[in-house]
């Protein structure tokens, strides 16, 4: 079983940099349109934090550097998907135990991650727009997840 709709789906709606064609091996209309998405995600956060000039220039170097962390980790949440489709007919209980060390390992960077950068923002921005910021991280974490996990079917 392949779950190539959810390969795409996951790439545009991780929200992730703009990647490089040539690393990502994307197809040109896919880095098109994984450009638009950051664009967008982005477009979302400027509007709802209302920030600043000042406070632009220190939330947006931490925001992008915490999109580039979190490439990774989503790449390697791919390969785990994939991994599961490709074992999805035969899995035995060695496959299924190796799949869910590696999802909770992948879960538990990236909740890491999440707060490490959070706190970063929060020494940067007035208190209000810091929690803002984490509202907004968790509700678009939350709809991509959401989004995703409902195109992978249960093990069996």
């Amino acid at each position: 079983m392949r779950f190539a709709p959810l390969a795409i789906a996951v790439l545009v709606t991780s929200f992730a940099p703009a990647l490089h064609a040539q690393d990502s091996g994307l197809a040109s209309d896919e880095q098109i349109l994984l450009n638009q998405v950051n664009t967008d995600i982005k477009a979302v956060y400027a509007t709802n934090l209302g920030l600043t000039e000042e406070e632009s220039a220190k939330f947006w170097p931490i925001f992008n550097e915490y999109q580039a962390k979190k490439k990774p980790l989503q790449d390697r949440f791919l390969a785990n998907v994939n991994h599961f489709a490709e074992k999805y007919d035969g899995m035995n209980d060695a496959d299924a135990a190796a799949l869910l060390k590696e999802k909770m390992a992948i879960e538990k960077e990236g909740e890491a991650l999440k707060q490490k950068y959070t706190a970063k923002i929060a020494k940067e921005l007035p208190a209000k727009k810091a929690l803002r910021y984490a509202q907004l991280e968790s509700r678009v974490q939350n709809l991509v997840s959401r989004n995703v996990y409902t195109l992978i079917p249960l093990a069996r």
